[in-house]
């Protein structure tokens, strides 16, 4: 599908919805673990507080990732991206579905977080390319609405939903829900190139932003 014309009077609703569905499975991926610690800890055969590190973990994977794997993907086009890092909830939440090893399970929250990671680094800026610079701030909120109502309902959905179905079944949902939004960025995201190699910018660039190394503590 070729990019997309600006439209200068109307917001892609479609688009940017599948943007915040996006941040929303961030978000709900990352916390729902936190409702669920007893059954994971029976499952996997560990402590409550061992289950509680793939929340640990997977926050670690995405601090660690986003850096190096928004530089290494900069000459991408933008739906590859997209399209990857949604992939990579599809995939990783699928082993935590089914892992019955707790390593194992640790290391898909890793790779999980890393897609988030790459994810965050992704849907602002996608957001503000869909649209006329006039439009810019209202497109970036409805991309993002998906993070707040993900952190208001995150745990309590892990609750419900292990509870009515168990926390496999949980997390297999979400890998379902991850492969209709992958149908719905193919239909609905319009695609845009990536930074040309003029355009790039290197690590150490990135490091030496002001404001960048605070935030990274």
């Amino acid at each position: 599908m070729a990019a997309a014309q600006h439209n200068t009077e109307r917001l892609p609703m479609g688009a940017l919805l599948a943007l915040a569905m996006t941040g929303f499975i961030c978000i709900v991926t990352e916390t729902l673990p936190a409702g669920l610690l007893a059954q994971i800890s029976s499952g996997l055969q560990v402590s409550s507080s061992l289950a509680g590190q793939m929340v640990t973990v997977y926050a670690l994977g995405s601090l660690l990732a986003a850096i190096p794997l928004t530089i290494a993907t900069q000459g991408w086009r933008r739906r590859n991206v997209l399209l990857l890092t949604i992939g990579g909830f599809l995939l990783f939440n699928s082993i935590t579905a089914w892992s019955s090893s707790y390593g194992v399970t640790l290391v898909a929250r890793f790779f999980a977080g890393a897609s988030a990671g790459l994810a965050w680094s992704l849907l602002a800026g996608y957001a503000r390319r869909m649209v006329a610079p006039h439009l810019q701030g209202r497109a970036m909120a409805v991309a993002m609405v998906g993070t707040p109502i993900a952190l208001s309902l995150g745990v309590p959905l892990g609750t419900w939903l292990g509870a009515m179905v168990g926390w496999r079944t949980a997390f297999g949902l979400m890998s379902g829900l991850t492969l209709v939004l992958m149908v719905w960025v193919l239909v609905k995201v319009p695609d845009y190139p990536g930074q040309s190699a003029s355009q790039r910018t290197g690590l150490r660039q990135v490091l030496l932003t002001p404001g960048v190394r605070s935030v990274l503590g």
